[in-house]
């Protein structure tokens, strides 16, 4: 593992928003238009392209998929200048690829990046996760509680009621029985369709989301992403990896995780300083998307850095092409 003290995150944070806006930018004249695996490899290579200006030694670690599934931004590709410290990268080009096809709220581009070995390296296989904001104490909620118990301790611990709690949800046949109990609750449920990346991040900040927890099933290399966020943004995160048959426990014996049944803490999934960038391609909870008028394009960015706290917004306006 290269020395921590190399990864010069206030130097490089500027240079990771560059590179989540350009892949917003490449994929705005495919907001809507109905095809989604070209609005993700636009995505993707503009990401590629900038990431390849940056001065680092950087290797993906959460990407596209292996090198034999994804021509570009594959696991284990090696990005940057070859100059600079030594890091991973985990980066999702396009985190709502139907979204943006079907112009639907909260498409983004996401990237994050940290020392050298300090990500997990997710398979990509299921991960069940818990995700609520900060300011509660460790173990508040844990994923051996039912979900009906979550909501009852994080209302405890708000004073209010189970009624005031709202509970983000990954709409899938696979969460009904999860979703009917949560309603026997009195609790909300927020169902999204796509990108439970910003389905986490939204716990981070309740009264502007109206989002106190997030709970469900979803992509493992997501969850190191909501992870790394919520290490800046605060807020406590749990996954444990989810193995449907023997190929996909083969998947995780690669990335050298033996242990099937641990659950991971955000902490566990990114273990030192992480920095962190996305980008609004539609407009959602998180972020104004992609706004077009004649000659420009305006994008808006959310930049964070896990060593101070600091999270920015960010404008960026452009001529059009």
């Amino acid at each position: 593992m290269s020395d921590k003290s190399k990864f010069q995150d206030r130097l490089l944070s500027l240079g990771l928003a560059r590179v989540s806006e350009a892949a917003a930018l490449a994929s705005a004249n495919l907001i809507g238009r109905g095809d989604e695996k070209a609005a993700d490899q636009a995505a993707v290579n503009a990401m590629r392209d900038q990431l390849n200006l940056l001065d680092i030694k950087g290797v993906v670690v959460i990407g596209e998929g292996e090198r034999d599934e994804a021509p570009m931004l594959y696991i284990g590709e090696e990005v940057g200048t070859g100059q600079g410290p030594e890091v991973d990268i985990a980066l999702d080009p396009l985190e709502g690829t139907t979204l943006t096809a079907k112009d639907m709220p909260n498409a983004l581009t996401v990237i994050a990046m940290a020392p050298r070995g300090t990500l997990l390296h997710a398979p990509d296989v299921y991960m069940e996760k818990l995700a609520i904001g900060p300011g509660h104490k460790p173990g508040l909620v844990t994923l051996t509680m039912t979900p009906s118990e979550r909501v009852s301790a994080l209302a405890a611990a708000k004073g209010c009621s189970t009624e005031d709690i709202t509970v983000c949800v990954l709409e899938r046949p696979r969460h009904e029985a999860m979703i009917d109990e949560l309603r026997s609750t009195g609790a909300a449920i927020r169902l999204i369709t796509d990108g439970d990346v910003a389905g986490v991040m939204h716990c981070a900040e309740p009264e502007l989301t109206g989002i106190d927890m997030y709970m469900g099933s979803g992509g493992a290399p997501e969850g190191v992403l909501a992870a790394a966020a919520l290490k800046c943004m605060g807020g406590q995160f749990f996954g444990k990896l989810l193995f449907r048959n023997e190929d996909e426990r083969a998947r995780a014996r690669k990335a050298g995780i033996t242990n099937f049944d641990r659950v991971y803490t955000r902490d566990d999934l990114v273990r030192a300083d992480v920095i962190f960038a996305a980008t609004g391609v539609t407009t959602g909870s998180l972020l104004a998307g992609i706004r077009r008028e004649p000659g420009w394009v305006t994008l808006e960015t959310i930049l964070m850095r896990s060593k101070t706290g600091s999270v920015r917004r960010m404008t960026y306006r452009s001529p059009s092409r």
